[in-house]
Order: structure tokens, then C-alpha cells, then sequence
């Protein structure tokens, strides 16, 4: 089991964050609200980060903090910009550091990379109260709702990320891939050396394709082949905002947005 506390790593460029997952049971599974309903099959490949830069999409302080969270909410909207306005959009830090200490607790004048976070306080936040957005804070965005996804159903996380544009997804990092004084690998495949758990981290999957699917973290785009996201991924989500529905002009799963909006309810109960 991954460690309930945020993982100090022996150097202090990448950082973690993601506590251990939440069971809520209000939280609506894709399984059930698509249960009887047949679906497409998803595409075979998909990238929303073509018109994105390759690097520079910012580290979101998750190297000095435990806030990936948080940095991917803000890396989900990079992809949503980028395709949705035709200009990425990245929030500044400030923004960042807010949604950290409102989502998650964090007091910045405790020394340290703070208490992390689980993403579904993360998700739940997003929802009844909306994230910084905008200069300084200055407004805030609200997504219409958020679904769990079975991370075993790799059929599901594809077609999330086809009609969602992202997945946001935890999993359980393994040692090898944050070797000491260094940077992760390219590519994130399953090695038998050095596999202890050492903490959890949360990022959004942009793309995809038979092999891998295309992941940000750390400002920049990682692949993780779909043997490491079988073994090590044990949260996903999909979440459903306003411009993105009407942008591409249809809901995801075939669900209407009141039926989604409906499925939200009772966690809009604050």
C-alpha cells in the first residue's frame, strides 16, 4: 500500500503528492451509467497535444511541492485551451498554489512540500467551488461534473480521453522511475530492479496509442506503456466541462449534460 503521507525524494526537482485513494460512494462509475448502453469502440489513437510545445509547459511548483494534484488540474487545461480556444493557456503559479491550499490544506508558511493531496478532494473542490483561474485568482472555474473510471477497462480510459480530451489518473510510483539526481525516463515501462513503492502521483493522459498513452508531469510529456498503467494506475477519472461539450458539440459516453449534471448532486452538497 502507498504510503498516506507525501514521499520526500533524495533530490528535490520532481515531487509527489497523491495520497492514497478515496472510496466516496457518491461518486458516480462510468460502468454503471453506461451499463446497457452500446458504445463505439474508442479510436485507436488519439493526441490532443499536437499544437502544444513539446517542453516549457511548467512545472506547476511540483518541484518543490507535493501538489501534482493540483499541477494536473492546471495541465488539463492546457490541453483544453490548446484545442478548444486555439491558444494554450497556462495559469501562473500563484493560481496553483491556491488550489493547493484550499483543495488540499496546505499552509505555505510550514517549511516543506505539505500534505499532498487525494485527487477526488481535488475533483470535488473543482466542482462545488471552481479552481483559481485568471490573474491572480481573480476567477474561478467550475467543470459540470466528474466520473470514476475503471483503470482496468482500458477500452473506457481511451474513449475518456477521446471525448474528454484527458484523463485524470493516480498511480503508484515505483523507485526506478525517479532514480536519485536525475530525470524520470522518457518512457515508463515495468522493470523487476528497484520496484518498491516509494509514493503516489497524479497526472492527466493527453494521448494515446496501441502501445502507450502520453502523460504530463514534471512540465513536460512523458509515455507510459500500457503494461506500466495496468500495474501501477488504480484511480482514473473523466471529467466533463462546459466549454469543451460545446466546443465539440456533443457530451461524453452519449450522456446528455443534464444527465450528468443530475449524477452530480449529491456532491454539490458542501
Amino acid at each position: 500500500m502507498e504510503p498516506k503521507t507525501t514521499t520526500i525524494l533524495p533530490y528535490p526537482c520532481r515531487k509527489l503528492g497523491r495520497l492514497h485513494r478515496m472510496y466516496d460512494p457518491r461518486v458516480p462509475h462510468l460502468s454503471a451509467l453506461i451499463a446497457g448502453v452500446p458504445l463505439e469502440e474508442p479510436l485507436p489513437a488519439k493526441d490532443w497535444t499536437k499544437e502544444m510545445p513539446e517542453r516549457e509547459l511548467g512545472m506547476m511548483k511540483n518541484d518543490t511541492l507535493g501538489d501534482c494534484t493540483c499541477a494536473a488540474v492546471y495541465h488539463a487545461m492546457q490541453v483544453w485551451t490548446c484545442n478548444v480556444a486555439k491558444a494554450m493557456k497556462t495559469q501562473p503559479d500563484f493560481d496553483v498554489e491556491q488550489l493547493y491550499i484550499k483543495a488540499c490544506g496546505w499552509t505555505p508558511r510550514v517549511p516543506g512540500e505539505g500534505p499532498g493531496g487525494c485527487e477526488q478532494t481535488v475533483l470535488k473542490y473543482w466542482l462545488q467551488k471552481g479552481v483559481p483561474f485568471g490573474p491572480e485568482g481573480s476567477a474561478c472555474d467550475k467543470i459540470a461534473a466528474f466520473v470514476e473510471v475503471d483503470p482496468r477497462m482500458i477500452a473506457d480510459v481511451k474513449k475518456t480521453v477521446c471525448e474528454c480530451g484527458v484523463a485524470y489518473i493516480g498511480f503508484k510510483v515505483p523507485a526506478f522511475l525517479v532514480p536519485p539526481g536525475g530525470d524520470p525516463p522518457a518512457l515508463w515501462t515495468c522493470e523487476k530492479a528497484n520496484d518498491h513503492i516509494v509514493g503516489g502521483h497524479a497526472v492527466v493522459v493527453c494521448g494515446y496509442d496501441a502501445e502507450c498513452c502520453k502523460v504530463i508531469s514534471w512540465g513536460k510529456f512523458y509515455k507510459m506503456t500500457w503494461e506500466f498503467f495496468a500495474k501501477y494506475c488504480d484511480e482514473c477519472y473523466a471529467i466533463c466541462t462546459r466549454d469543451w461539450i460545446a466546443q465539440k458539440g456533443v457530451t461524453p459516453f452519449g450522456l446528455t449534460l443534464a444527465q450528468l449534471e443530475m449524477q452530480m448532486e449529491a456532491l454539490k452538497e458542501v
